[in-house]
């Protein structure tokens, strides 16, 4: 009998020491998982809402290449297809930007880790350069110009950006701003706060 009890008993701790050892590895393998990712600290980097994107944005864009968008023509896009604009309250020379907080959540930089390592297709390398934010980051320019994303393109060669509030602009190969108008039947609406530019 006395034996049977000692048995139960290094079975119980047994289990108990099973179950710790468990435990243990479960929240080691979560916060090697969280500290694993170097989106962490390139997140805090950044300066708000935009953080994440900024990053998906700089890996994307280490590629310029052009693409046919209907009614716009030939439009700059990043490595993925997505449209690059160009904010008309930035300036080109001297390379100025004039967005963050939350136009940076809704207008994403192009961002990369320098201008050398930028690579270009349909475009001249000659006119491709670097502007750093107050981030931290450092943005694509295009004539002069800090290129962006726009938040709402979901997919390659959306243009739901061009003509928002009459500031932000598809961008030519050359860095010029495309004016003509987009093909709005199933674009979201343009979100806007009275007249701040997109934001």
């Amino acid at each position: 009998m006395v034996a049977i009890k000692h048995v139960t008993g290094y079975a119980a701790m047994g289990a108990a020491v099973l179950a710790l050892t468990l435990a243990g590895c479960g929240s080691g393998g979560g916060s090697s998982g969280s500290g694993s990712g170097t989106s962490t600290p390139q997140n805090s980097g950044s300066a708000q809402g935009g953080s994440t994107q900024n990053a998906k944005a700089g890996s994307a864009t280490s590629m310029l290449t052009t693409a046919k968008v209907a009614k716009l023509g030939t439009v700059v896009t990043d490595g993925k297809g997505f449209v690059l604009y160009r904010f008309d309250t930035d300036s080109a020379n001297p390379s100025k930007v004039s967005c963050y907080s939350t136009c940076a959540a809704l207008w994403p930089a192009a961002t990369t880790t320098s201008a050398s390592s930028v690579t270009t297709k349909g475009i001249d390398k000659s006119l491709v350069s670097t502007v750093k934010r107050n981030d931290g980051t450092t943005q694509i320019t295009l004539a002069g110009w800090p290129l962006y994303r726009y938040s709402k393109d979901h997919e390659p060669k959306e243009p739901y950006g061009q003509g928002v509030d009459g500031t932000w602009w598809a961008v030519t190969p050359s860095g010029a701003k495309i004016t003509t108008p987009a093909s709005t039947s199933s674009a979201p609406a343009p979100a806007t706060s009275s007249g701040t530019g997109g934001y």
